[in-house]
C-alpha cells in the first residue's frame, strides 16, 4: 500500500495561515520513511508552495491519491471523499451544532475522523495542541486592549505602545517588544492611580502557560486568591509592579453541599456553583483559559454585571481576554468571535448592549477565536514536531476491518471518533446531537 498523505489548503478565513507539516518534517517523513506528502496550494498559507516542493511534496490541487488528509480547521462538508481518514480540529465533542452538518457528511461518506483534541495519553493529557501559542497571542492582544482602554480612560501608561499580535513579524519580536515595556515601568512605574493593577488567570493549562508567557515579562507579584481582599485593606502603594494570581477549580467554584474535590467537580459540575463573582471586584483584567461545557458554572454572567450594586460600585474590570472564546460560555458576555485586525468588543452592562472596539467605558472583550494563527509560523512548527510521529501510524494502519483490529497506537485509537462512518464507543453519545 502506497503511503501518501495530503494537507488541505486552510481557506476559512484570511488569517488562516497555519499547517499541520512544516517543509522540514514532510521532507523527513519522505526520507526516513518513504511517506509521499501532496499539499494543495495556498497563496495565504506562512510556508509556500516552493517550500513544500523543495521538500519533496507535490503540490496539487487533487488529493484523491492520499489516503490519509490532514488539515487544521474544519473541513466543508462538500469537500470530503468516501472512505477516506480525515485528521483535523473537527470541534464536534461538545456537540457543536453548527458542525453537526459536516459530522453527518462524514458519516454519510463512511469517512474515518481522528480529532487531534482528543489525540491524548492514558493521563487524558493532550499531546498535540495550539493552545500555547492561543495565550501567546491572546495575551499580546489582551495587552493591547487593557493599554487602548487605559488611554482612553486618561491614563497614559507603556502598555499602550503593545501592537496587535499579528502586527508583529516573530512571536520574538513581539516579546522583545514587551521586555522593554517591562524594563520601562520597572524603572519609572505607572500612574500611582491605577495601582493595585490586578491580572487574573483562570486555568493553568497550555492555554493559561502561554499567557502567563507574555504577561512575566513585565514586572509583577503573585499573590493568591485567598488573600486578594486582604491584599486590597491592607494596600500600600505600588505602581512598579502588577499583580497576578493564578485561579484553579477550587477558588472559581464551591460545592453546593461537602467538600470541595477535583475529580468530583470534573463528573459532577451540576454539585457545583461558582463562586468567581467574589473575585471580580478586584480584577483589572482577566485572562480566561478555561475548558467549558454547559455543565459547567460560569466565571462571568450578565446578571452580575446588570446588578444594580455591581453598576454603582465602578467595577474595576477593564478588559476580559477571553482566550478560550466559548459564545455565551464560562464569559457569558462573549456573545461573538472576533478576528485578529479587530480583536475586542466593549460590553455595556447598564443598558445591555455591545460595542465593536475598545471603548473608554464597559467591559471589553478580546475574542479571537484562532489566536495561534497570529504567529502562524512557530506555532505550526510546534504542532507538526510532534504531529510527525504519528503519520507513521495513520498511513500503515488499515481502516476497512473492525474498530477493535485497526492497528494504532493508543493517543491515536482514543482521537478516533468516526470509523467508517459510524461515532466508535467513546463518542457514541454525540448521536443524540446530530438528531
Amino acid at each position: 500500500m502506497d503511503k501518501v498523505i495530503g494537507i488541505r489548503r486552510e481557506d476559512k478565513n484570511q488569517w488562516e495561515r497555519r499547517v499541520p507539516l512544516t517543509p522540514t518534517d514532510v521532507k523527513e517523513l519522505k526520507e526516513k520513511f518513504g511517506v509521499k506528502t501532496v499539499i494543495q496550494p495556498s497563496k495565504i498559507r506562512v510556508f509556500k508552495d516552493e517550500e513544500f516542493a523543495e521538500a519533496g511534496a507535490e503540490v496539487n490541487e487533487d488529493l484523491g491519491q492520499a489516503s490519509v488528509i490532514l488539515a487544521v480547521k474544519e473541513i466543508p462538508s462538500h469537500l470530503f471523499q468516501e472512505g477516506k481518514t480525515y485528521v483535523f480540529f473537527s470541534h464536534t465533542v461538545k456537540g457543536q451544532h453548527y458542525n453537526m452538518p459536516m459530522l453527518k457528511r462524514m458519516m454519510e461518506l463512511k469517512c474515518n475522523l481522528i480529532d487531534y483534541e482528543r489525540v491524548v495519553n492514558e493521563k487524558n493529557q493532550r499531546l498535540i495542541f495550539f493552545g500555547r501559542y492561543a495565550g501567546l497571542a491572546g495575551m499580546v492582544d489582551t495587552l493591547h486592549a487593557f493599554g487602548e482602554k487605559l488611554k482612553l480612560q486618561g491614563h497614559d501608561t507603556p502598555l499602550e505602545k503593545i501592537k496587535y499580535a499579528h502586527e508583529y513579524g516573530s512571536l520574538e519580536e513581539a516579546k522583545e517588544d514587551i521586555r522593554k515595556i517591562g524594563n520601562e515601568i520597572d524603572e519609572n512605574g505607572f500612574d500611582p492611580e491605577l495601582a493595585p493593577l490586578v491580572f487574573g488567570f483562570a486555568g493553568y493549562g497550555n492555554v493559561s502557560r502561554g499567557a502567563q508567557e507574555i504577561f512575566d515579562l513585565l514586572p509583577h507579584k503573585i499573590i493568591s486568591a485567598n488573600i486578594l481582599n486582604e491584599m486590597y485593606e491592607n494596600f500600600s502603594g505600588d505602581n512598579f509592579n502588577f499583580y497576578k494570581l493564578i485561579f484553579s477549580e477550587d477558588d472559581m467554584v464551591k460545592p453546593i453541599t461537602g467538600q470541595f474535590e477535583l475529580q468530583d467537580y470534573y463528573r459532577h459540575p451540576e454539585k457545583y456553583v461558582s463562586q468567581f463573582e467574589n473575585y471580580l471586584p478586584y480584577l483589572n483584567v482577566l485572562v480566561n483559559g478555561i475548558y467549558w461545557t454547559e455543565a459547567y458554572p460560569r466565571l462571568v454572567t450578565k446578571a452580575y454585571l446588570k446588578n444594580e450594586t455591581v453598576l454603582k460600585s465602578n467595577l474595576p474590570l477593564k478588559v476580559v481576554g477571553d482566550i478560550s472564546c466559548d459564545i455565551d460560555g464560562s464569559i457569558e458576555i462573549t456573545y461573538k468571535a472576533t478576528k485578529p485586525d479587530n480583536p475586542t468588543f466593549t460590553y455595556f452592562a447598564q443598558d445591555d448592549r455591545f460595542e465593536d472596539g475598545t471603548q473608554r467605558n464597559g467591559v471589553t472583550v478580546m475574542a479571537v477565536d484562532n489566536l495561534p494563527c497570529e504567529f502562524s509560523r512557530e506555532a505550526s512548527m510546534e504542532f507538526s514536531v510532534v504531529l510527525k510521529h504519528f503519520v507513521r501510524d495513520m498511513v500503515a494502519a488499515d481502516f476497512n476491518g473492525k474498530f477493535e483490529d485497526v492497528k494504532l497506537p493508543f493517543p491515536l485509537k482514543t482521537a478516533m471518533i468516526l470509523h467508517k462512518g459510524t461515532l466508535t464507543n467513546d463518542y457514541s453519545y454525540m448521536n443524540e446531537f446530530i438528531k
